[in-house]
């Protein structure tokens, strides 16, 4: 057995766990680099901690090696290498819903994985080479054997390396979190802040598209409604355009504290709870410290701001009824405009219609009697609600309701959440593939009761 035959088994193994490296790094991004939510992802199915192929690829190349020692040395190097690269060769990856993004973050955190694992392929090569005058046959083993091992720790060199980037990344960090702050220093735009277990992003984006009708805004893009998501949208894009009047934030959370972070960082002067309900669970553990979570936005307003709520959800409806800040509007889809509680909801809709052309509704504002018709081009009754919460925003801007009216006839739906396509084949597609949640599921599948023509497959 050569040295080159030992340092390609070493290689094709080291090759194999940096690739695994590089597949799981997007799930340490999904989890915010957090060991432990990336430690309970892992070990929430067996195929992620111990992969079948890989360690089936190990034993059988062990076991052949062994029984066919006796044979002479070629078989056993080729069964070797073959089960070598059939162990480390890459699977087609199903779990895609979010693509990685190669930060600079992520690229110091691979880098630092490879390393190790660069090392670890050293200590193996060093124990084979030792191992190789006393025998060929526990020398392939003994390389097979550790190969799989650096192979299958991968997850391990990940949060390793992520203790060992601690001080670096904090630092950075620091430097970052403070680049946006200046930003928003200088810029001054007026911040509103939107939360809530979903619908966060559609009402985001109608705010903006309302607003846009008369002021300049600029709304988080997609999902990024993290800390540093937030900042990277800061110094990405408002940094580069004084222009902006508004920065429409989109502020989520995983753990308590992380909304008041983000509030901490961008001072929102506005905030929007759109919904609380069974989202995240597995972290909270409860509804109701998904709903102290949420209020950490209302906290953060100045005693000035303004506050907005949706009054059908009981546990925003609570979060209203707790007087702050002074300027507090609700909006419903719920009650009756005739028949609205003293100290009840402002915006409220009524005869609501869906139909395959869109949503129907008309919405009174109850402080001043005034009623108008919204025909939007979009689907799912719970989009009513996340209009009515972008309509109190424009009006308590300035925007009349015919304004409004006019910006909602031209709305478009957020990036896969209920947006209707038409395929060259002539199918309907419902793309609402982005989430899922009880309410929006439900919404969905009554817009899907709509389409009563069609072809059977």
């Amino acid at each position: 057995m050569t040295p080159i035959l030992i340092i390609t088994l070493v290689a094709i193994w080291g090759i194999g766990a940096c690739y695994r490296v590089f597949s799981l790094v997007r799930f340490y991004q999904i989890e915010e680099y957090k060991s432990a939510r990336f430690t309970r992802w892992l070990f929430q199915s067996r195929e992620r901690f111990l992969p079948t192929r890989p360690a089936a690829g190990a034993l059988l190349g062990i076991l052949f090696q062994l029984f066919l020692a006796e044979g002479g040395i070629f078989l056993p190097t080729v069964i070797g290498v073959i089960s070598s690269i059939g162990a480390v060769y890459p699977p087609s990856n199903r779990e895609v819903k979010k693509k990685f993004n190669p930060t600079a973050r992520a690229k110091r955190l691979l880098a630092m994985s490879c390393a190790i694992v660069a090392a670890s392929a050293v200590l193996l090569y060093i124990i084979a080479n030792r191992l190789h005058p006393l025998s060929e046959t526990i020398t392939f083993a003994a390389i097979t054997a550790g190969g799989f091992a650096v192979f299958l720790f991968a997850p391990l060199w990940l949060i390793i390396s992520n203790v060992l980037m601690t001080p670096v990344e904090a630092l950075m960090r620091r430097q970052f979190i403070n680049a946006a702050r200046k930003v928003l220093e200088e810029t001054r735009p007026i911040v509103i802040g939107i939360t809530g277990s979903y619908g966060k992003t559609t009402t985001k984006s109608f705010v903006a598209h309302i607003l846009n009708g008369r002021f300049k805004t600029y709304p988080t893009p997609k999902s990024y409604n993290t800390l540093m998501g937030i900042c990277l949208a800061i110094n990405r894009d408002l940094a580069h355009d004084r222009s902006i009047e508004y920065f429409i934030a989109e502020m989520g959370a995983y753990i308590p504290g992380e909304i008041k972070q983000i509030a901490e960082l961008t001072h929102p002067s506005q905030g929007i709870l759109v919904e609380i309900g069974p989202q995240h669970l597995e972290r909270f553990g409860s509804i109701e410290k998904v709903a102290i979570a949420k209020y950490e936005l209302i906290e953060a307003l100045p005693p000035d701001g303004a506050a907005y709520f949706n009054w059908d959800n009981p546990h925003v409806r609570a979060a209203y009824e707790r007087g702050y800040p002074q300027t507090r509007i609700a909006v419903s889809r719920e009650i009756d405009p005739q028949n609205v509680p003293s100290g009840g909801p402002r915006f409220v809709a009524s005869e609501v219609q869906e139909t395959l052309d869109g949503l129907k509704f008309w919405v009174t504002d109850t402080e001043n009697a005034e009623t108008i018709e919204f025909t939007a081009p979009i689907h799912g009754i719970h989009n009513v609600t996340n209009l009515l919460l972008a309509t109190a925003v424009a009006v308590h801007e300035g925007l009349s309701l015919k304004e409004i009216a006019r910006r909602v006839k031209i709305l478009e739906p957020a990036e896969s959440r209920l947006a209707i396509q038409a395929t060259s084949e002539g199918i309907t597609i419902i793309n609402d593939a982005y989430s899922a949640n009880p309410v929006g599921a439900y919404s969905a599948l009554n817009t899907l009761k709509l389409y009563q023509a069609g072809n059977d497959f």
